[in-house]
């Protein structure tokens, strides 16, 4: 489950599922963990109002859970939140140990849709042949076109369905990752949802999260999605090759990335032209070498 939107697994389908008649869908959603009890205190349940500026403008993020539901306390949500995100953490964590075990390097890729990732992803997997071992988890709600076009460079791949779901969660990433043959000090590619939104809230056990932006989508972007970029350690400025073309500017839209994230490593890139793929590809190595 979403604790942003209220997404849950339904329909939630891996490939090689069909041969197991015993996990063919794991529809329902996953139990909430056991957990000390709650005392959250200081928080009004009343109806929930938006701010509203003098403009007339509405603004739903000023609550202390951070977001609005319909028929849903500030108090619930943050129960929600807390119940599902930590089940989630920790099955993060156990990703991680075992990642770590094989020291092998996982990047979480997070996008808008369109952004131009899976391209993006096909020219980094070539250029890698033969240097590195890499695997891919593919996130998309249906479909196995991405996955399909990963296995074309000759990398494995596996994808996950998510169904209704906006994003994947830990639990998919420790159901697909035995799955992939990688060896040791490989790469573990994880292409999420095109979701700017709620995969910002999900530890999958990665080292990184990689936030790829193209310039098709206005250099706003981070101020408009602040999550995501604050918790990206690297920003991939997507399509390059088509500034000519358009009214974006790269000084703003870096400015817009740093105001959210200091830290943010930022990688002007297209997989069109080449041009900063030789600086992503040493950006790998140096985290591999990590």
């Amino acid at each position: 489950m979403c604790t942003t939107c209220g997404c849950a697994e339904g329909n939630l389908y891996i490939e090689g599922d069909e041969h197991n008649p015993h996990s063919a869908f794991r529809s329902a959603p996953f139990a909430p963990a056991a957990r000390p009890a709650l005392n959250i205190t200081g928080i009004k349940t009343p109806d929930f109002a938006p701010s509203q500026t003098a403009e007339g403008d509405l603004h739903y993020g000023h609550g202390e859970a951070g977001t609005h539901a319909p028929g849903m306390s500030q108090r619930r949500m943050l129960e929600v939140e807390i119940d599902v995100l930590d089940k989630n953490n920790r099955l993060a964590e156990r990703n991680r140990a075992r990642f770590a075990a094989r020291q092998q390097l996982v990047l979480n890729l997070v996008s808008s849709p369109g952004s131009g990732k899976t391209t993006l992803l096909t020219e980094t997997l070539m250029k890698l042949k033969d240097r590195v071992p890499c695997a891919v988890i593919e996130g998309d709600q249906q479909t196995v076109n991405d996955a399909a076009r990963i296995r074309a460079t000759g990398t494995p791949a596996i994808q996950v369905n998510t169904g209704k779901g906006c994003h994947l969660d830990a639990q998919m990433i420790a159901d697909a990752a035995p799955r992939l043959p990688l060896d040791d000090r490989g790469i573990l590619f994880i292409e999420n949802v095109g979701n700017l939104v709620c995969p910002a809230s999900f530890d999958l056990g990665e080292k990184h999260k990689v936030a790829v932006l193209s310039v098709t989508e206005g250099e706003d972007k981070p101020l408009k999605y602040p999550h995501m970029f604050a918790a990206a350690s690297l920003m991939l400025l997507n399509k390059v090759d088509l500034l000519p073309y358009l009214n974006f500017d790269v000084e703003k839209c870096i400015a817009s990335a740093r105001e959210v994230n200091p830290e943010i490593e930022i990688i002007l890139i297209s997989a069109t032209s080449g041009e900063g793929m030789d600086q992503w590809l040493a950006w790998l190595e140096a985290q591999r070498c990590a």
